[in-house]
């Protein structure tokens, strides 16, 4: 798999994503309030470890361990000034581990803060917190950054405008309910207008309550954007308690029943994200496998 991502898609290869970061996390031993980006720095091995086991898992892109790792989400946790050393040592993490075989995308979600008028973090301050965060990405070497799990508009494209000033290609997606709305009230159409005006390179949707939340999602973004790049990344269906133990209620193969049916509404990158594991991976690329055979 080259590195470069755009050649990737040229090619007209499916590109496969890894699954969740904090869910494997978790079962090494994160608890419920840790911060996991101080992971990559104080249990190195335990996050490597989980790009490896996603490497074997037939991952064609890794997303690092940064997630919550925007200045502002780190300054609730005290930790705003770590914020360039925690995104560095995640990248550099993911890139130890890829090698030249895996794309390496930087993970940049929501920063926890309202965008004014709905709160009082500014455009401009979240442009400024995301462009710091892709720029210590940037720096311990990814590939792309990935703008992720985004329910307001404005932060997307903040944090989009913030992400591209590295030079880096971008990617971005939202969390989207059955009606294809994100939280803020953005419809899957609104979002894919709006987000292809800019410089992204692919859009589309991740997390929600299962792969029916990422076909609607998906469905209403390839009716206004036939000819774009579109990812699907949806979560292993919804948790459940058993024995007092978060159990998500969609296995590996169900999971990747939707495959192809992401493929028809215009997918180029498919994964998953929360609950899901190397098990997951290993599904979709085997799906993803079965509908270019059949396809031939």
């Amino acid at each position: 798999m080259p590195r470069n991502i755009q050649e990737g898609l040229a090619e007209g290869r499916i590109l496969i994503f890894d699954g969740a970061i904090g869910t494997m996390l978790q079962r090494a031993g994160l608890h419920s309030g840790e911060v996991a980006e101080l992971w990559n720095v104080e249990r190195p091995e335990v996050v490597k470890n989980v790009h490896r086991a996603y490497k074997a898992a037939g991952s064609d892109l890794f997303t690092t361990n940064s997630f919550q790792g925007s200045p502002i989400s780190l300054a609730a946790k005290g930790l705003r000034e770590r914020a360039f050393e925690l995104n560095f040592a995640a990248a550099q993490l993911a890139r130890e581990v890829a090698g030249d075989e895996v794309i390496v995308a930087g993970s940049m979600g929501p920063s926890g803060q309202f965008l004014e008028p709905w709160g009082m973090l500014s455009y401009g301050e979240a442009v400024e917190a995301f462009a710091q965060q892709a720029a210590a990405l940037t720096a311990g070497g990814v590939d792309v950054l990935l703008v992720e799990t985004m329910s307001d508009l404005g932060e997307a494209k903040a944090a989009v405008e913030g992400a591209a000033r590295t030079g880096k290609p971008v990617l971005v997606t939202l969390a989207f309910d059955v009606q294809g709305r994100t939280m803020m009230g953005v419809s899957a159409q609104r979002a894919a207008r709006e987000l292809s005006e800019t410089s992204v390179l692919a859009l589309g949707a991740n997390c929600g309550d299962g792969p029916e939340v990422i076909r609607a999602a998906l469905e209403q973004m390839h009716a206004v954007l036939s000819d774009f790049p579109l990812i699907a990344r949806p979560n292993a269906g919804l948790p459940e308690l058993v024995n007092g133990v978060p159990t998500w209620n969609l296995g590996p193969d169900e999971l990747a029943a939707y495959v192809s049916l992401y493929l028809e509404l215009g997918a180029r990158m498919v994964g998953s994200c929360c609950g899901s594991t190397p098990d997951y991976t290993r599904a979709i690329a085997a799906a993803v496998r079965g509908a270019m055979e059949g396809g031939d």
